[in-house]
């Protein structure tokens, strides 16, 4: 059993800007207080940056997708606050849904990859970098966002792709779930979309009419499921219609219910799509920005209408961010947790800072996947972005302000920016015991990331197929 201490503060619809964690104290004195909030999480899958077409960056025209339209997320945007530079954890499904529940990053959890531990099977390992064996399954120790809330008196939910394990989500926390679901969905077929799609909706309705009945405050996460198999753009794209109308349908159950003015909605997904997310770099299983940058929106009381924020926030943030609006004491908060609340910003019209544990961002990904850099590690700081590649030793400096696709490599020219972001990932790394790759002695010369086969090498997508499944809103790509 999980021990959490909490003390209700009271609500925080309106939390002081500025407030280090962003959470709010109140006055004993004080009249009687709004409601605790509710909140709604979208978690897209495999969707990129471009993924939607709701821009992203009010200064990129070309931060939107084009080939397919998403009104439901248009419709979230404009009533809330879009990050230009939202992140996922990590370029792969399992670690990124780790770290929305806990609020700790992969590296911190052991869970930095998905289906078999090191990514690549038992034995043999032939590559120049033995990868690390990670964990697949969410440790019950690790307290969740669910669990936290919970003791804050909130009812949650969770309807969709689980994956962080075969543990039952009644075990972290989650009063309502379909189970400890993979990427077959609680049928376990071959596609459960569109038909799972529409169940989650109608699921998630249901659970929030019965705790509005109730008078509860709730947490309700509709995490949606890739598109598996061969597919045709058009079916591609009817599919993303799908996912997206059910987003809106859950939006207009919010209006019925007369809850909009004490409900926030975040919508983001778990890594970039795999194949092009042009104008970024790369894509899924790869730490360039492709696999990483995602759309991010959040919307709700105290959020201004229809702004952008060009603060660096990502998925751990969530965590401190939903437990400051809760008015959760930050005591009760683990310290273990290394995201920061996001109310400073999102109640200042997108600008100010995100009180961290850390400054930097980390994404660390000591794995061979969909890319031809091989395991890899990022840390991104200001406007800098510095990735070492564990094959060769390189270090690759890049200037996001400037460079968002990464196409101007500057650690040549900025040696002294690549030994200070360096020391800093080695820093951060060993603060958090995380599990590092290493070279191997036996290694196949020949054998590198450029040449494994299927998935491994540069996605098994091609760029069509890429660019189509880039273009979807609910988050469509193939498994994981």
């Amino acid at each position: 059993m999980k021990k959490i201490s909490l003390v209700l503060l009271g609500a925080a619809m309106m939390v002081i800007a500025g407030m280090s964690m962003g959470v709010g104290v109140l006055d004993a004195n004080a009249a009687a207080t709004p409601a605790q909030p509710n909140f709604i999480v979208f978690y897209g899958e495999g969707a990129g940056w471009v993924s939607t077409s709701a821009q992203m960056d009010d200064r990129n025209p070309a931060s939107k997708g084009t080939l397919n339209k998403t009104p439901s997320l248009e419709r979230l945007a404009a009533n809330g606050m879009r990050f230009s530079d939202g992140y996922a954890a990590s370029p792969r499904c399992t670690p990124s849904r780790a770290a929305l529940f806990t609020g700790r990053s992969p590296a911190a959890l052991h869970m930095t990859f998905v289906g078999i531990g090191d990514g690549m099977g038992a034995g043999n390992v032939t590559t120049k970098v033995i990868p690390v064996n990670a964990s697949t399954e969410l440790p019950l120790e690790e307290t969740t966002i669910a669990e936290l809330l919970k003791g804050a008196g909130y009812a949650t939910a969770h309807f969709g792709k689980w994956h962080v394990g075969r543990v039952n989500p009644s075990q972290h926390g989650f009063d309502e779930s379909d189970g400890p679901t993979s990427n077959g969905g609680p049928e376990n077929v071959s596609d459960p979309n569109p038909k799972q799609t529409l169940a989650m909706a109608q699921e998630g309705i249901s659970f929030m009419e019965k705790q509005v009945k109730a008078g509860k405050p709730f947490y309700l996460q509709l995490s949606q499921y890739p598109n598996q198999g061969a597919k045709s753009p058009q079916e591609i794209s009817e599919e993303a219609h799908i996912i997206d109308s059910s987003y809106g349908q859950v939006m207009d159950a919010v209006e019925r219910l007369g809850i909009k003015g004490n409900t926030y909605i975040v919508y983001t997904t778990d890594h970039g799509t795999q194949g092009k997310n042009t104008p970024l770099s790369g894509g899924k299983g790869d730490v360039l920005e492709g696999g990483i940058r995602v759309p991010f929106i959040v919307a709700g009381p105290g959020i201004k209408a229809g702004t952008f924020s060009h603060v660096r926030v990502s998925t751990v943030d969530l965590f401190p961010t939903f437990a400051a609006l809760a008015g959760v004491k930050e005591s009760a908060i683990p310290k273990t947790v290394e995201g920061g609340s996001l109310v400073p910003v999102l109640t200042s019209g997108g600008v100010g800072a995100v009180k961290r544990s850390r400054e930097e961002f980390v994404v660390h990904f000591p794995h061979y996947d969909k890319n031809p850099q091989g395991p890899a590690s990022s840390i991104l700081l200001g406007d800098y972005k510095m990735t070492r590649l564990y094959e060769t030793g390189e270090r690759r400096l890049f200037d996001l302000s400037k460079d968002p696709s990464e196409s101007n490599d500057l650690a040549k020219q900025m040696s002294a920016k690549v030994t200070e972001m360096d020391n800093r990932l080695t820093e951060y790394l060993k603060a958090v015991n995380a599990q590092m790759p290493t070279m191997n002695p036996n290694a196949d010369p020949t054998a590198s990331a450029s040449k494994l086969p299927g998935e491994r090498n540069g996605g098994g997508m091609d760029a069509a197929a890429g660019m189509a499944a880039g273009g979807m809103g609910g988050g469509m790509a193939a498994a994981q």
